[in-house]
């Protein structure tokens, strides 16, 4: 396997160091880890998909695109609601 520069502030990378530290692996290892642990968009919409999938199947849910908005901003206006107290 190749390695590759990336260039990131001095912090960022001090941080993931402490990061991988306290994981007992090398920053090298933490992010090999991280790169093949996280999700691209693209997965995390295939995967998305797959709930939606499940939940129609499981039990018939299937909102509209507006029932969709409408449920988002219940819960954007329920979390607001608990992060102001």
């Amino acid at each position: 396997m190749s390695d590759a520069n990336v260039r990131i502030p001095a912090e960022a990378r001090d941080r993931l160091a402490r990061i991988a530290s306290s994981e007992g692996m090398s920053l090298r290892g933490y992010l090999s880890h991280l790169a093949e642990t996280l999700l691209t968009p693209e997965e995390r919409a295939e995967r998305a998909e797959q709930a939606r999938a499940a939940l129609r199947e499981w039990n018939g849910y299937d909102p509209s695109v507006s029932e969709q908005a409408a449920l988002d901003a219940e819960l954007d206006r329920r979390l607001n609601e608990a992060g102001a107290r």
